[in-house]
């Protein structure tokens, strides 16, 4: 099965449960997401933009850049990726380009959103949003670039800073109608404004749960409760690699040593065993034997 279609299914039989989607910043974290048992994944913009260049949210991220991720992650692992590709880095003709280039590097779905590139995280401050119209533009060349129809289409509206919630709801309305398959509205402030996301607009929907941003973190049995499909965790295994990180150069910094910092580092065992290394001396061992064949045949 296609990973577009496996994530086609995750999303029709989710037994009113939301689909939890943790984010990944490379294809090594994609592989502990996997690890973990998760059925999808999500590429995180602004984890790829902190990690791979050490700067905030701050749309400057390239589109080749996150090409070159999506590839990557697609090829590590098996489930199904959801590509945060910003604004889809400029107008519609621009969006177009983006979908050919995620769908072709291995993204099962893209996110495209309506804010005024440059594009900041939606839990920042002074955040700006293009016309309706404008998006909704954008949206019909997402869907008509893609070539495989399955190809999910996640509209994001951030208008709930400036314009309010019902403006919002008014906008994933619209961008439904456009085509999109999936509703990302970004930030909202209560549990009540959730509730209105979900019942003022049909369709699936994403609830964001960011960790000390602007929407109350809520439990899984919460978010099905309010009808949200998607729980989306963009950040969190970075986070908490970065704590653990933290607390390896600590204990080095501190004892001039990593002896007895085991505890806080997987094994030499579980990292090669991560990065598939058994499978690659069984392909080294497979193959080495025509090089043996033909080494001892010239020596005849």
């Amino acid at each position: 099965m296609r990973p577009t279609e496996q994530l086609r299914g995750l999303l029709r039989d989710r037994r009113n449960l939301p689909l939890i989607v943790p984010g990944a910043v490379n294809a090594l974290s994609a592989r502990v997401v996997e690890e973990a048992g998760f059925e999808a994944c999500y590429v995180s913009g602004a984890g790829v933009t902190n990690s791979y260049l050490g700067v905030p949210d701050h749309g400057l991220l390239s589109v080749s850049e996150l090409v070159d991720h999506v590839a990557a992650m697609a090829d590590a692992v098996a489930i199904p990726l959801v590509a945060d590709a910003d604004t889809g880095f400029g107008n519609a003709i621009n969006v177009s380009r983006t979908v050919r280039q995620l769908e072709r590097a291995g993204a099962a779905a893209i996110q495209i959103e309506d804010q005024l590139s440059p594009k900041k995280c939606g839990h920042f401050s002074g955040k700006e949003v293009i016309s309706t119209a404008e998006m909704v533009g954008k949206i019909r060349a997402a869907c008509d670039a893609r070539t495989d129809d399955a190809l999910v289409i996640v509209a994001r509206t951030d208008a709930r800073a400036g314009e309010g919630i019902d403006a919002a709801c008014d906008r994933a309305a619209a961008y439904a109608d456009a085509g999109a398959d999936v509703l990302f509205v970004e930030a909202p402030r209560t549990i009540e404004e959730m509730r209105q996301v979900t019942t003022a607009v049909p369709g699936l929907h994403i609830a964001n749960m960011v960790e000390g941003g602007l929407t109350p973190l809520l439990t899984r049995d919460q978010l099905a409760e309010l009808g949200f499909a998607i729980g989306l965790y963009a950040n969190a295994a970075m986070r908490g690699a970065v704590l653990g990180m933290r607390a390896v150069m600590e204990h080095l910094a501190k004892h001039g040593d990593t002896l007895g910092a085991s505890e806080l580092m997987i094994s030499w065992t579980e990292r090669q065993n991560l990065v598939r290394k058994p499978t690659y001396d069984e392909l080294e061992s497979r193959y080495a034997r025509f090089t043996d064949a033909e080494e001892g045949g010239s020596g005849e």
